[in-house]
């Protein structure tokens, strides 16, 4: 994968020659050993069109790619799973994973003090690749994100191999390869840095002074930005001449360099080093953002997902390589599953490590009347000290502007209801060390890396739980039994609940069995689950107006069906429909959060309703057929709940 895609049999390369299934062995390589879903393989190959023969297509390529590869191995690899594909290899075989191994030996033994030992395990790492990564693969976006995430990594291990050879006093040997890197990265610092000590310690002081005036020249002229505190300490080191060393920091690791010697250790220097610069919270005189809306003082439950946001927002414990792009966390799930209410908590359990502060945007994807970004990234920059006259009217301007901004800055940013990636692209901070929450009901594919959470309805514990914290433990442990049947008649709806519980709490006489038994014998369940502005069916109207004609038809429709499970072979039935069109539109209510695949049986998909997106649904069938005059009990026998 280290240059040309190859899958070697001996001196044969089986790899297909068309694109497009390049694509998926490329990508079912990259994520070996775990689930490739359906959906990702779909959106790495068609992106955000993918025609009605996708499902199909991408079947015929998986069929393919089996075949090529079970004439080669006398065990199947490639596996069919629940909701996607598994190419089982051991990493061993894989020349990325050579790669990797040996680059974290390197860095290991460079930070233990064998620079001579870490030299040559960064070379062997090195000499593995062949070219640029996957450099005869057509990428959509979830590749390119990985293909960057290889470069970076190569680039790092390159930057570290560099510093072992300046340490064990190769520095004439390194100045040719320094200045053919600086010509094919003129912006990078470490590069720049690295061929100064080389120079200076070669004797050609005046060159290494000339390394840093191109470089600052570039910066301003390209980014209107002043080279790093470090490299500034080391260009003024070498204009006073200063005979107790060099002290610069790499890797956060204090090396003294000589101009004749390599690191000699951290003896006490004549005069103070300049010290690392600080991360910046905010401009000189402008407060930290801090436009995190309120948490819930009830939030109730998801503890594995908010156990788990310090080590992957904020980088909380130890990290197998420093980042290179920003965390993000993607929160979708069914309307009214508390998406935002979620974010808004785990976005405040981290914010202590975020003390560059925090921003917020509601970009009210789900309404249909969406924030432009544009405007969005004008709030942000204002926040962050941008005076108005210097923020550009384009979009383009601006999201480059807040990427500058935010560099060197450790900023927590939650985009609350987006509708699309094209919402997000142009929000994404610049500095590696900020961090993204994300809510959709959507699910987003393309955000590579990403950490996603498919958010679903409480469970009975869970639910009786946050019954307890709004009416009190009191109540619910009196009538357990029917805070149980509340919770099995909205699905564990977290919106639900709180319905439930605001009802039960204006109303102390009103027992939750009667509460129980009221909704149960409901002709509309979902006029009883509306409190001020608790609205369930408000919540459902904006993802059902949100789908095509064609898409709310068959999405109604779907309600006639069992209640608990169904197949796509039904749905052929019911619709008359081929099975084509049938599986892509079950894909659009999987990815929209409407319906759920639960299991698979003998390679065919199960789907089934929450509980009260099927009511909803049915509600609208019922509203639907009543506009035509037929009888409701006549279609649904059982429209009455008792």
């Amino acid at each position: 994968m280290l240059g040309p895609l190859e899958i070697l049999d001996g001196p044969c390369n089986v790899v297909p020659t068309a694109p497009k299934p390049r694509q998926v062995i490329a990508l079912l390589l990259m994520r070996r050993n775990t689930l490739v879903q359906t959906s990702e393989l779909i959106d790495e190959l068609w992106e955000s069109d993918p025609p009605a023969s996708a499902m199909t297509t991408l079947q015929t390529y998986i069929y393919k790619l089996r075949k090529i590869l079970t004439a080669r191995n006398s065990e199947e690899i490639l596996f069919t799973r629940p909701g996607g594909y598994t190419l089982a290899i051991p990493d061993r075989s894989v020349d990325l994973h050579r790669f990797e191994t040996e680059a974290g030996e390197g860095k290991s033994l460079l930070k233990n003090g064998d620079a001579a030992g870490a030299a040559e395990a960064l070379r062997r790492s090195l000499a593995l690749w062949r070219g640029s990564a996957l450099v005869d693969v057509v990428p959509g976006g979830l590749l390119s994100s990985y293909v960057t995430r290889l470069e970076e990594f190569r680039e790092r291990t390159l930057d570290l191999r560099i510093e072992a050879d300046l340490q064990l006093g190769r520095h004439q040997e390194l100045i040719s390869e320094l200045k053919s890197l600086v010509l094919s990265r003129p912006l990078h610092e470490n590069v720049h840095a690295s061929l100064m000590i080389a120079l200076h310690r070669s004797g050609r002081r005046h060159e290494a002074l000339e390394v840093y005036q191109v470089l600052r020249r570039s910066m301003i002229d390209n980014l209107g930005l002043e080279p790093g505190k470090e490299l500034r300490a080391l260009h003024q080191a070498l204009l006073s001449e200063a005979t107790g060393g060099v002290l610069y920091e790499r890797h956060q690791q204090p090396v003294l360099v000589e101009p004749d010697r390599g690191p000699v250790g951290h003896p006490e220097p004549e005069e103070p080093p300049v010290a690392a610069a600080p991360r910046p919270a905010a401009a000189p005189g402008v407060p930290a953002p801090a436009q995190l809306p309120p948490d819930i003082a009830d939030f109730t439950g998801r503890e594995s997902i908010v156990d788990q946001a310090p080590a992957l927002l904020a980088g909380v414990g130890e990290r197998d390589r420093p980042p290179t792009a920003p965390a993000v966390a993607v929160i979708s799930g069914m309307p009214g599953v508390g998406k935002s209410a979620l974010a808004v908590h785990m976005s405040h359990t981290v914010r202590p490590f975020f003390e560059g502060g925090q921003l917020y945007a509601d970009l009210r994807g789900s309404t249909g009347r969406g924030t432009d970004p544009t405007e969005v990234l004008h709030g942000f920059l204002r926040a962050l000290g941008v005076a108005e006259s210097e923020i550009p009217a384009d979009l383009e301007e601006r999201s480059k502007l807040f990427r500058s901004t935010t560099v060197g800055r450790r900023l927590l940013i939650l985009l609350d209801d987006v509708s699309s990636l094209a919402d997000v692209r142009s929000l994404l901070p610049g500095d590696p060390e900020c961090s993204v929450v994300i809510t959709s009901r959507r699910r987003l594919h393309g955000l590579g890396g990403a950490w996603n959470v498919n958010l679903d309805a409480m469970d009975t514990a869970e639910g009786r739980e946050l019954l307890a914290r709004i009416i009190g433990s009191a109540r619910v442990r009196r009538e357990r039994n029917a805070a149980n049947q509340l919770m099995e008649t909205v699905g564990g709806h977290p919106l639900a609940v709180r319905c439930i519980g605001g009802r039960l709490s204006g109303s102390p006489g009103l027992t939750l069995s009667g509460l129980a038994t009221q909704l149960n014998c409901s002709e509309k369940l979902l006029d009883e689950l509306r409190l001020g502005e608790l609205d369930v069916r408000s919540r459902y109207d904006f993802s059902y107006e949100g789908l095509g004609r064609v898409e709310q038809s068959v999405f109604r429709l779907l309600s006639i069906l069992p209640p608990r499970r169904f197949t796509a072979d039904s749905v052929v039935e019911l619709l008359g429909s081929d099975s084509r069109s049938v599986e892509h539109l079950l894909q659009r209510f999987v990815d929209s959060h409407l319906i759920n695949i639960v299991r698979w049986e003998d390679g065919g998909a199960h789907y089934e309703f929450p509980e009260l997106t099927r009511v909803y649904a049915r509600e609208r069938l019922l509203d639907t057929l009543s506009g035509d005059g037929p009888e409701h009990e006549g279609i649904w026998p059982d429209r009455r709940r008792c």
